[in-house]
């Protein structure tokens, strides 16, 4: 059966019309490429090409399968471009989720960006997930890499997940623009202990509501929740309507919404982690691009 190299050696006299110009080309001698055009139409059975000293013409057969071999050695080489490209990370495809508050955190579009112009065959399919069930997720094999605000309380789930810690990004009090302290330049949590709040439910947040709780227990007060929202843009709107307080982290800054007011928090730990989780046994070669992408882009020099 004929090879590619055969292919190639066939082409180039077809095209040249010369076995002198043929071998130039090839960077070979002429009587090896007389013998695998020989040993290629003994193979096939067909006369391809007519020659004598001075001439060289392509048979029919000849043209016919000049056209079959530039389309075999066009699909070859298309084949080892992508081959390539996946084992470097290039192409493929990678499940990727984030938790609702990362969408507000410049790590994400920036990302994306970067990773876009990167390796822009890669299929990103993306899920709006929040942390606990990315890491179910992770270890089902449903998704190759997750944004999170937590580490993993299980420990068997910690050992079977890596983190990348991206970000420990401070937490604001979100107050109505009336409230006493909304003009602040930061303040302590124990300074708003006779306050209520607003909280997104425990079930689907349950790395911000804890913060919440474990801040206000060490500032001397247990906070008083009356009111939750399911999205965040709703919870602002409870703040804004005059509700409660609501601890958010600093990238929320970017929803300027009419009647909510901003102040940094001086507690000590009064920060939420935004960090890249992914299986410890995935070493696919397009997880390892994201990865590497995500550490030159935008993993803060430290952490």
């Amino acid at each position: 059966m004929f090879d590619l190299r055969q292919l190639r050696y066939f082409v180039a006299v077809a095209e040249e019309l010369s076995f002198t110009r043929a071998a130039l080309r090839l960077h070979l001698s002429q009587p090896p490429l007389s013998q695998q055009i020989r040993a290629l139409e003994e193979d096939l059975d067909v006369r391809l090409l007519e020659r004598n000293k001075r001439h060289v013409a392509l048979t029919e057969p000849g043209r016919v399968f000049l056209e079959q071999a530039r389309q075999i050695l066009a699909k070859a080489d298309e084949a080892r471009s992508q081959v390539t490209a996946a084992a470097a990370g290039y192409s493929g495809q990678l499940r990727l989720a984030y938790s609702v508050s990362v969408s507000f955190h410049p790590a994400l579009p920036q990302t994306l960006l970067r990773y876009g112009q990167i390796a822009p065959r890669v299929a990103l399919q993306l899920s709006e997930m929040y942390t606990e069930p990315q890491f179910a997720a992770l270890l089902a094999g449903q998704i190759d890499v997750g944004f999170v605000r937590d580490e993993p309380a299980n420990p068997q789930t910690a050992r079977s997940l890596r983190l990348n810690v991206i970000d420990r990004e401070p937490l604001l009090l979100a107050l109505p623009t009336g409230h006493p302290l909304a003009g602040r330049s930061s303040l302590h949590l124990a300074e708003v202990a006779g306050d209520a709040f607003v909280s997104q439910p425990r079930q689907l947040v349950a790395t911000l509501y804890d913060r919440l709780v474990k801040l206000a227990t060490r500032a001397g007060f247990q906070p008083t929740i009356i009111q939750h929202a399911q999205q965040v843009n709703g919870l602002l709107a409870l703040v804004a309507g005059g509700l409660g307080l609501a601890l958010v982290p600093a990238s929320m800054r970017a929803v300027r919404l009419a009647g909510v007011s901003y102040v940094p928090l001086e507690d000590a730990d009064a920060y939420l982690l935004l960090a890249l989780a992914s299986r410890v046994d995935d070493s696919s070669p397009v997880l390892q691009q994201f990865l590497a992408t995500v550490t030159e882009t935008v993993i803060a020099p430290g952490l």
